[in-house]
């Protein structure tokens, strides 16, 4: 009985391990069959993605940026083809070893290598590393046939920025540079665009048209094996080119600028007195912006940082200088305009011997020996610091700032294109309490009538108000970026209008509204009378074109390049007596304490169409350092004027 019960005991035993060894496998062949379904069916197409992931690599290229030509749609800033090495870095096992190998393909420099690791730690894992943006076609070729041992390695085919005339426009298209997080947060543009390589504007026309330069990066796509290396090309989407920009410089006159003030410290500004045009606009000395596209070295940097003359300035626009004697016609129009002074009174002017006096304070002229008497047209072709003594202390500071403000001074021009545009400073009474909070005194009057003291302005500046005098009192908006809306014709039109319903007007009923401060609407008048501009514009031609003419030396007997003008002389410290005494040369004195020299102009006299500024930091004269310099480019401009009119009539009909 007890064997066949535990017979019995053993089989039910049996049994039921069979039945868990059979559970289980039916329960294992579920979960296989459902994993299986999974696969296979439900999760297909997650998988197949995944799969072409591993199959498929996506690079991302750059977009290619807007072209910026000159006036005559010569490019001034190009893309070329470079070749670029980026590294995935999720992609790569063991980076040290990833570099190594880089190391003797494309020959990478210890300073690069230390460079590369920098960059790493201020990525992500899953960020793209560039180790170059620029090795040649020989490392490129070879760095392709050792693909295949490289993990994360992706040799790229990318366009970066080239300026081929290199440091004559830096000034004025700028330069780009790797973007940084200030960029990308400062504009959205960038966000969308950021790929390895990419390249934005740091300063000029490339920083401030960003948005419509930029374009759009594109994409390739490849089929690769399982180490990685390309097999073939499945698709590409090409980079969009970011818009053209056309400038309204001249490439030609630009070039012969530069190098009129080579070696120098300075700007030429030269502008269309109707259109507002900017024809050049120079500053010196510059740099290659080349060298910043792809990473300026530290010894070229500190060249450029360490230049005691500041090349990385733009001083057209903002380079802050007292305007010295060019100031002086800007004067003579105010007091004519307010009626302070009769252009037929003589005031004697007795040289060093008899300076003009003030409250104790001894002012003198810049000729020695005095130029005797003086009315207010000889006073401006002579340039008499004594006169304008005077003249300012009858005007008052508050009147003459009126004046200036008016025809452009202490005001932003180009603000939009560059942001580090300065604004000067015309002062008047209120000026001083808000910024220094102190009064006025006489004597700040008097010095601000000879363009010394507070006041401080730029270049474009004064090229502004040579034009807006030049052009018969009518105020123009200054442009640098070509725009078809503005014309000659059309702005002669306007102007035209203004003049013939200010004939039809009574001018006494609307003279004090012209001697308030107020703002004014495009091209319209800024003179109360228009024999006050008149008068100044022939007192600047006798100073150019008239014998004692402070300029006279710099003129033209040839009517077409005859040009009116006004020299300006700024001093940068004040002289002593003792040092007035030893009457010592510029050239005797050290370069940092010499004179600014300065010069304004418009051309031709007969049917003027353009306004010049130039500026010579330490120049000493005016009349010998800076009136030359704008006599040169005054015939170049009037030589291409021709051809200039021949491309805007050109345009004209297109339109």
């Amino acid at each position: 009985m007890q064997t066949r019960a535990g017979n019995a005991q053993k089989g039910r035993i049996i049994s039921r391990r069979l039945f868990i060894l059979a559970t289980a496998k039916i329960l294992l062949f579920a979960g296989i069959t459902s994993r299986l379904y999974n696969l296979q069916i439900s999760d297909r197409e997650k998988y197949e993605i995944l799969s072409d992931k591993n199959r498929i690599r996506e690079w991302k290229t750059p977009p290619q940026r807007g072209l910026i030509t000159d006036y005559y749609n010569k490019i001034l800033a190009d893309n070329d083809r470079v070749f670029q090495v980026h590294l995935t870095l999720d992609e790569i096992k063991d980076f040290d070893e990833t570099i190594f190998r880089l190391k003797n393909i494309i020959n990478l420099s210890n300073n690069e290598i230390g460079t590369i690791y920098k960059k790493k730690k201020k990525l992500k894992p899953w960020d793209t590393l560039v180790v170059s943006d620029n090795i040649n076609w020989n490392e490129f070729s070879k760095l392709n046939l050792y693909l295949h041992e490289l993990e994360g390695v992706k040799p790229v085919v990318s366009s970066s920025r080239y300026y081929p005339y290199g440091s004559d426009l830096v000034h004025v298209v700028g330069y780009v540079g790797e973007a940084s997080l200030k960029d990308i947060e400062r504009m959205e543009a960038i966000k969308e665009n950021l790929v390895p390589g990419l390249k934005v504007g740091k300063s000029g026309i490339e920083y401030s048209n960003e948005k419509i330069l930029i374009g759009k990066y594109g994409i390739k796509r490849y089929e690769v094996n399982s180490s990685g290396k390309r097999i073939s090309q499945l698709e590409h989407i090409k980079e969009s080119q970011g818009i053209e920009i056309k400038t309204t410089i001249d490439l030609e006159v630009q070039k012969f600028a530069q190098e009129l003030i080579k070696d120098q410290a300075g700007s030429v500004c030269a502008m269309d007195i109707y259109t507002g045009e900017i024809i050049t606009m120079a500053s010196s000395p510059t740099y290659d912006p080349n060298k910043f596209t792809h990473g300026i070295g530290h010894k070229d940097w500190g060249e450029i940082r360490d230049n005691p003359l500041k090349p990385l300035v733009n001083k057209s626009v903002a380079g802050l200088y007292s305007p010295g004697s060019t100031l002086k016609p800007l004067v003579a129009l105010a007091a004519l305009e307010f009626g302070t002074i009769d252009p037929q009174r003589a005031i004697q002017c007795k040289g060093h011997k008899h300076p003009y006096e003030l409250y104790g304070v001894k002012y003198h002229c810049w000729k020695k020996n005095g130029h005797g008497y003086m009315k207010l047209r000889n006073a401006i072709k002579q340039s008499c610091d004594i006169y304008f003594y005077e003249t300012a202390r009858l005007l008052g500071v508050d009147k003459l700032s009126i004046i200036a403000k008016r025809y452009g001074l202490g005001s932003n021009i180009l603000k939009d294109i560059y942001f580090d545009e300065k604004k000067g400073v015309v002062p008047n009474t209120q000026w001083k309490k808000n910024a220094i909070g102190k009064s006025w005194y006489l004597g700040e009057t008097v010095i601000n009538g000879i363009g010394q003291g507070y006041i401080q302005t730029t270049p474009l500046q004064l090229c502004l108000m040579t034009a807006q005098i030049a052009n018969g009192g009518y105020k123009i908006k200054p442009h640098i970026i070509h725009d078809k809306n503005i014309n000659f014709e059309n702005t002669k039109l306007k102007i035209a209008k203004q003049f013939n319903s200010e004939s039809l007007l009574d001018i006494s009923a609307t003279k004090n509204d012209y001697l308030e401060e107020k703002e004014f609407q495009l091209y319209e008048r800024l003179y109360k009378d228009s024999k006050n501009i008149n008068f100044v514009k022939d007192a600047m031609f006798g100073s150019t074109n008239e014998q004692y003419g402070t300029s006279y030396k710099s003129s033209y007997k040839d009517l077409k390049y005859q040009f009116a003008g006004k020299t300006g002389t700024s001093q940068v410290k004040r002289i002593t007596e003792a040092e007035r005494k030893l009457d010592l040369k510029q050239s005797q004195i050290e370069y940092k304490n010499r004179d600014h020299a300065l010069y304004i102009a418009f051309a031709p006299y007969k049917n003027p169409r353009y306004s010049i500024s130039v500026l010579i930091e330490h120049g000493g004269s005016g009349s010998k350092a800076a009136a030359p310099i704008a006599s040169k480019l005054i015939k170049k401009i009037i030589d291409r004027h021709k051809i200039r009119e021949q491309i805007r009539k050109a345009n004209l009909t297109l339109a």
